[in-house]
């Protein structure tokens, strides 16, 4: 039986396991927002140019964003309905109703000619999700959420360091999230962080971040106690978690370079199956955008072509995974959710793609051995 080739495999980089003892040992601190925290905002504020609060998920950001957001009962927020439950979660949980839209075929987004017909007087908000990386077409979105005054948050849990026209993914609106889960190119096993694009929300994000009070005006001397002042949680991950994340973000180039690799090594391989029309690829490079290799994926004829390929793939020891059940074919979607429009591409392309293994320490003949098996289950017919 050949090796075990899985789709995710978590990693340490470099000093992860080092920085942990030093939280303990040195700095003496395992709560939130330590030294190793400071760390990691200061690295997001200085690579990316926006402020930054650790958070303990990427769900946790979006909570807060949608806090940010003012979103209540009834206010809606469009996004694709191709995306992780946390996108729509995070909103449901303030009251909100998710508006899902269909998403743009070529590189699985929301479509952005589709967002401006979905606004009504009950809108707050437009959510886009840059999925596997690959930037939405952001200068249309924030055109169309300034004319219609509405707040853009970027969910960017996949897009850490992908880059649209020179900016970062997650840095365009209003506020963005990221996700530092195991199954992202830079990782804490859980994390994520919000990031603050509009000056105006950043003293009450912090209010919120910590658990409603107004500890950072305390600590800054601008008040002489502190005290509960606006809704907030505990929404600060552990020490220790920064300390392993920080070692990751210090070797985060050399991790999204290795990505990229891997992506154009299944491209190669891959490409001419494409053009045999067999299988379509991952969306690639663009003149403005940038990609990080968070996910490299193949889009098959039908369901059924899929499952067989899976298990193909099974019976080599290599594990490929499908993405998300659309939200708004889910009970919770059905329940508080509505759905703008026809889905018609998130529906047909959820039952046809498929996401091949991608991990920082994949080699090359890995890579190799999956494209292998897919040519191979190809030229069968």
């Amino acid at each position: 039986m050949n090796e075990f080739i899985p789709y995710n495999r978590p990693f340490i980089a470099g000093k992860e396991l080092y920085n942990i003892a030093q939280a303990v040992i040195k700095h003496s601190h395992l709560a939130g927002d330590g030294y190793f925290t400071k760390q990691c905002q200061d690295w997001l504020r200085s690579r990316l140019g926006s402020p930054a609060l650790l958070t303990h998920s990427c769900t946790a950001a979006l909570e807060m964003a949608a806090i940010l957001a003012d979103i209540g009962p009834g206010d809606e927020v469009i996004m694709p309905s191709y995306t992780f439950v946390s996108t729509a979660n995070a909103f449901v949980l303030r009251g909100g109703v998710p508006v899902f839209v269909d998403i743009r075929p070529d590189t699985l987004n929301i479509d952005e000619a589709l967002i401006e017909p979905a606004i009504t007087d009950r809108t707050k908000a437009i959510v886009p999700v840059h999925y596997a990386g690959v930037p939405c077409a952001m200068d249309m979105i924030m055109d169309i959420a300034g004319r219609h005054g509405l707040m853009v948050i970027e969910d960017a849990a996949q897009a850490l360091l992908s880059s649209d026209s020179g900016r970062f993914l997650g840095t365009i609106g209003d506020m963005g999230t990221l996700s530092f889960h195991e199954t992202k190119n830079i990782i804490s096993g859980e994390g994520g962080a919000l990031l603050i694009n509009n000056p105006d929300l950043l003293d009450r994000a912090h209010i919120i971040w910590e658990k409603g009070t107004n500890r950072r005006q305390f600590f800054q001397g601008q008040v002489d106690k502190y005290t509960w002042v606006d809704i907030g949680s505990s929404f600060l991950p552990s020490d220790m978690t920064a300390a392993f994340l920080y070692a990751q973000l210090e070797q985060a180039e050399t991790i999204i370079q290795k990505r990229r690799e891997i992506c154009d090594h299944y491209r190669a391989r891959l490409v001419s199956l494409e053009e045999k029309g067999l299988i379509r690829l991952a969306h690639g490079e663009s003149a403005a955008g940038s990609h990080n290799g968070h996910i490299f994926y193949i889009v098959t004829g039908e369901l059924e072509e899929r499952s067989r390929l899976i298990t193909c793939l099974r019976n080599e020891n290599i594990h490929a995974v499908f993405h998300y059940i659309p939200l708004h074919s889910s009970p919770a979607g059905k329940k508080f959710g509505r759905v703008a429009g026809d889905l018609k591409h998130t529906q047909n392309l959820s039952e046809r793609v498929l996401r091949l293994p991608l991990y920082y320490e994949m080699s090359l003949d890995d890579v190799d051995r999956v494209a292998d098996v897919i040519s191979s289950f190809y030229s069968r017919g």
